[in-house]
């Protein structure tokens, strides 16, 4: 297999490096998405409604940018390796501090800070991967490395089956487990040759300076990242909900249909970000995106489910195909010398104008009668043909050389 072949071909520091960033990711997205399989259990607990809980998901994408300009000004003057593990020590510190809130004001300020945290991760992680392999691999290293973010909604969804003997509470303190990368990263991953190549020119260089002249393609990365956003929250957040309010299925039946979402998540990474070496990375997401769309009807609209599971996987093998190309697209769109802070803070830009997207869909939801297929629907729909627009009319910078100029 072509993948298996790349991943061998790594050395020790470069595969050492693609599994920190992996897990980094993965472990994210398990502190993030812990959240949105209790959001009915905290609004019971705090007597409130669901779309009031789910502003701590909004907070949380609003709270990303900051993070992702922060960390990543930090990796580009002091290095990837050192920024990545403090900033894993603070969204492990937050997640958990999230699990002792006695109100919801006081969840929503740490889900917010944990926001700031989560946003940091992956523009640092990801530069660090695809700095330290071979460009030749970076379609597939991509793919697995953008499937940490299923992975870590596998693992949560694996946790849910424990809501019932933890409590709401137990699932966030979950949320202290990736402090344990930190011990990995330590002792295993050496910092990029690229960011080290680069590191005195430019730290004193301002983030401002370094985008002069590619402003026009900050903002061209942010609109596409907003389309992203869109796609991925709108399949993914209120999709647990979805199932326990709408179709009443037990936590365990929920965890089943949620793990069969990542498998097909992990395999159309996979798929597409090998298939990005090919024939580009446009193209690859177009395919991607626009295969989503007939896929719509069996995934939100299914009466059983066995066809809701089958919908469930097939629209992730879309929806994270396309995102199995954004690593490797983002960073070679990047300026040079901004890569540590480019990516991610374009990314999370992103996050920000799509943050909404879990109050839009509840409340959509709210306003039919609890009608949650129509918003996840109405949602991946034009977010999915948008998605395509704007990836076909972009640039493409496949194999582009990480080099310090």
């Amino acid at each position: 297999m072509v993948i298996v072949d790349e991943l061998k071909a790594l050395d020790k520091p470069q595969r050492a490096a693609f599994i920190a960033a992996l897990l980094g990711w993965a472990l994210d997205a398990f502190d993030f998405f812990l959240l949105t399989f209790i959001l009915k259990d905290v609004a019971a607990q705090f007597h409130t409604s669901i779309k009031q809980v789910s502003i701590a998901l909004t907070l949380t994408l609003a709270a990303r940018p900051i993070g992702a300009l922060f960390f990543g000004r930090l990796a580009d003057r002091y290095g990837r390796r050192p920024v990545l593990m403090a900033d894993v020590a603070l969204y492990s510190l937050l997640a958990i501090a999230s699990a002792f809130s006695p109100n919801l004001i006081t969840l929503l300020v740490l889900r917010f800070c944990f926001g700031i945290a989560m946003g940091g991760e992956w523009g640092v992680g990801a530069s660090l991967a695809l700095e330290t392999v071979p460009a030749k691999s970076r379609g597939v290293v991509s793919g697995i490395l953008q499937e940490g973010y299923p992975m870590g909604y596998f693992l949560a969804a694996i946790a849910n089956l424990f809501l019932p003997q933890i409590g709401w509470r137990g699932m966030l303190a979950l949320g202290a487990l990736p402090a344990l990368l930190i011990l990995y990263i330590r002792r295993h991953v050496p910092e990029s040759a690229a960011c080290s190549a680069q590191q005195t020119a430019r730290a004193e260089r301002s983030f401002v300076s370094s985008l002069r002249g590619h402003w026009r393609r900050l903002a061209y990365v942010v609109v596409l990242m907003t389309c992203f956003n869109f796609f991925s929250h709108g399949t993914q957040d209120l999709y647990p909900t979805f199932l326990r309010v709408q179709h009443h299925f037990s936590p365990g039946l929920v965890t089943l249909l949620t793990v069969l979402l990542n498998l097909g998540a992990v395999l159309g990474g996979l798929i597409f970000g090998g298939l990005s070496e090919r024939i580009g990375r446009r193209r690859a997401i177009v395919l991607a995106a626009l295969l989503a769309v007939p896929i719509i009807p069996l995934w939100a609209f299914s009466p059983t489910p066995l066809l809701l599971g089958a919908g469930a996987f097939l629209i992730q093998v879309a929806v994270q195909g396309a995102w199995g190309v954004v690593p490797a697209h983002l960073n070679e769109l990047s300026p040079s010398e901004a890569r540590g802070a480019f990516p991610g803070f374009a990314y999370q830009l992103g996050n920000l104008l799509a943050a909404a997207n879990a109050y839009l869909q509840a409340s959509i939801a709210e306003k039919t009668g609890n009608d949650y297929a129509l918003a996840l629907a109405l949602v991946c729909g034009v977010v999915a043909l948008a998605l395509a627009l704007v990836t076909a009319f972009g640039p493409e910078a496949k194999g582009v050389a990480f080099a310090p100029k």
